[in-house]
């Protein structure tokens, strides 16, 4: 009886910054992403194609990654999962679910998952990425937990097993559990570059499509309306596209090109400007959006050496919700040791680098060891 341990506390620390709120406001007490500003990104990706083309870049780069176990009799579990996992009813591979997962990290700075146990089965059977416009992310008795909450008729209501559920914030706001979009401050100059080819479209159906004006001049001074409307019907049928035809007319007739004398409004130096505010906060170089623009060799290295430390933070952001995954696998297929994720190189640009760093560290050991040795033999 006096031997028994005292049972550890595992309840969460209370953090004294956050105000004292009504227990039954818990689950409200932060500000959660409307379903409009979801809808908003969503739009900016289908109306900008350079923003869409970014993330899916970004995506692309991040690369794949693989699972050392230090069990080694766990690997093949890890292998086979790691490959062949099903993927929103779809896809197979944690690789898949991954993309998928920073799709909406991306898009809308918060991505949701769940990992679904098929009966008898030994470890996860499937991973879902969940709708955003289904579920809610808010906080629970402490801002340092995260309570995934369904909507049940327009009220959250949490999951039953929150360890089978996965949440990530991307830059998120302090104070809040809520995450800030890649594409947020991006609306205001997506408008205006939208706003700019709407008006290249109306302008080129004005100008580009030529319109006349036909002008009738009598020489008597006698205006007839039967005159106006055979001197219109020859006219129509000159401007016929099926077969071609003279205009003939009497009295003095005047044709004009609407629009000739207005010219189209030079768009070059305003849309690279907007186009340069949205490259600058999607972080990825020009080159790869297909933008020809004016770079030296050194500056296209250096914006490649950003690029990669943009890609370290997304796998960084996207890893803690694959190491749940893959330990939850592990431990219900009846192993609990350890992993690393090893992840690929970012480009094959950086391998060659990484390999004549070795290959001039070798030669240069080569030479200290010829020269130590050629020393030696003199004294």
């Amino acid at each position: 009886m006096f031997g028994r341990k005292k049972q550890a506390d595992k309840r969460l620390p209370a953090a004294q910054t956050v105000p004292r709120r009504s227990p039954g406001l818990s689950l409200l007490q932060f500000q959660a992403q409307s379903r409009a500003e979801r809808a908003l990104y969503s739009s900016l990706r289908e109306a900008v194609p350079v923003i869409d083309a970014a993330i899916g870049k970004i995506i692309r780069l991040i690369g794949s990654f693989r699972v050392v176990t230090d069990n080694p009799a766990a690997q093949p579990f890890a292998d086979a999962f790691a490959r062949d996992v099903k993927t929103n009813g779809s896809a197979k591979g944690l690789a898949a679910f991954a993309g998928s997962y920073l799709d909406d990290l991306l898009t809308y700075g918060e991505a949701v998952g769940e990992m679904l146990l098929a009966p008898g089965a030994d470890g996860v059977y499937a991973l879902y990425n969940a709708r955003l416009d289904d579920v809610t992310v808010t906080a629970g008795s402490s801002p340092l937990e995260l309570i995934v909450c369904r909507t049940d008729e327009g009220q959250p209501k949490p999951v039953e097993n929150q360890s089978l559920v996965l949440a990530s914030l991307l830059h998120p706001q302090s104070g809040t559990v809520r995450g800030r979009s890649l594409l947020s401050g991006l609306p205001f100059v997506s408008e205006i570059l939208l706003r700019i080819f709407q008006s290249i479209k109306t302008n080129w159906e004005r100008v580009g499509d030529v319109r006349f004006a036909v002008t009738y001049a009598p020489g008597d001074g006698v205006f007839s309306e039967d005159s106006a409307r055979l001197i219109a019907d020859e006219w129509k049928k000159a401007m016929r596209g099926d077969a071609v035809c003279d205009f003939v007319a009497a009295g003095d007739v005047s044709i004009k090109t609407i629009g000739a004398d207005n010219q189209m409004p030079a768009c070059e130096v305003p849309v690279r400007v907007i186009l340069e505010q949205i490259v600058a906060k999607l972080g990825i170089p020009p080159f790869l959006l297909g933008l020809s623009w004016s770079s030296t060799e050194r500056m296209s290295a250096q914006q490649a050496d950003i690029l990669t430390s943009e890609l370290e933070y997304y796998r960084a952001a996207v890893e803690p919700a694959v190491r749940k995954i893959i330990a939850t696998h592990l431990r219900l297929s009846g192993f609990n040791c350890g992993f690393s994720l090893v992840w690929n190189d970012i480009n094959l640009q950086d391998a060659v680098e990484l390999s004549q760093a070795r290959l001039n560290n070798a030669r240069a050991a080569q030479l200290e060891q010829q020269y130590g040795l050629e020393g030696l033999n003199e004294e």
